[in-house]
């Protein structure tokens, strides 16, 4: 007998499995109090799917599955679907005057990364001694401590207390950009105005850091010529996208589905 709320869903009269639909929900995640959601998200992708393989096998496709990697390969039916889309899919080509303007709508969003001159102090641990993490992180508040009472002598209390290197330089670490540090380590230094110390020591992997933003200059914006390409690559696969859309509404509206409203604009809100 079939439940009311997962009821037969069938597309051009192949029905989709209740148990698939179940398994493929597992992938889809929805807003907190809204149950049977995720059920009709996990629907819709499967019957998209069928679609696709009814719409490949009517066109007399044939592709043999590619390796995905050392482990992984394409299933029969991932590489049907792959090779009907490649077939089927013609974004229009993108264009130079497209691309200048994208640029010109924001040229701010085409910056070289941000540049921070920065101090530390690190009380070291590693991440496997317990007791020494718990040691660091009271070295760590100790020295914080010091520095509010007396932030001016940032360079003396690193000379004498940091684990790093760099307290032979009062702490100093020089110029840094994005992805010079650990994540930790840059998220903290993004909240900090110029002259500012981290409230609290942040720990990452190495212990635990105090840590001073001596300079901050924003990324200049680059020139077109240095961005084209990655304006033209991003255009691209937004093209890709908006065809697939299209195509997928196409055989949406000249399919016979039952047992779901595919339209449902509450769909949209799933992961």
């Amino acid at each position: 007998m079939t439940s009311p709320v997962m009821p037969t869903v069938t597309v051009n009269g192949e029905t989709i499995p209740s148990a698939a639909i179940a398994l493929e929900a597992q992938n889809h995640r929805v807003p907190r109090g809204k149950p049977g959601l995720a059920w009709r998200a996990a629907a819709r992708a499967l019957i998209v799917r069928a679609l696709l393989l009814q719409a490949a096998q009517a066109a007399g496709v044939m592709a043999a599955p590619e390796k995905l990697d050392d482990d992984h390969a394409e299933t029969d039916e991932d590489a049907l679907v792959r090779a009907y889309l490649e077939g089927h899919l013609n974004p229009a080509p993108v264009s130079d005057a497209a691309c200048r303007a994208a640029y010109e709508k924001d040229p701010g969003a085409y910056r070289a990364p941000d540049l921070y001159m920065v101090s530390h102090i690190l009380c070291a641990a590693s991440l496997d001694d317990a007791d020494a993490r718990r040691q660091a992180s009271e070295r760590a508040a100790a020295a914080l401590a010091k520095l509010r009472r007396a932030p001016e002598k940032f360079s003396t209390i690193a000379k004498e207390l940091s684990d790093c290197p760099s307290g032979k330089q009062g702490g100093v670490l020089g110029q840094v950009g994005v992805g010079d540090t650990v994540p930790e380590f840059e998220a903290a230094l993004s909240l900090l105005a110029p002259g500012e110390i981290s409230s609290e020591p942040v720990e990452t992997r190495f212990g635990f850091h105090i840590i001073r933003l001596d300079q901050a200059a924003k990324g200049r914006v680059l020139p077109y010529s240095a961005v084209s390409g990655r304006i033209q690559t991003a255009l691209e696969k937004a093209g890709w996208v908006t065809a697939a859309r299209e195509l997928i509404e196409g055989l949406i509206g000249g399919a016979e589905i039952t047992g779901i409203d595919i339209a449902d604009p509450a769909l949209s809100e799933v992961a």
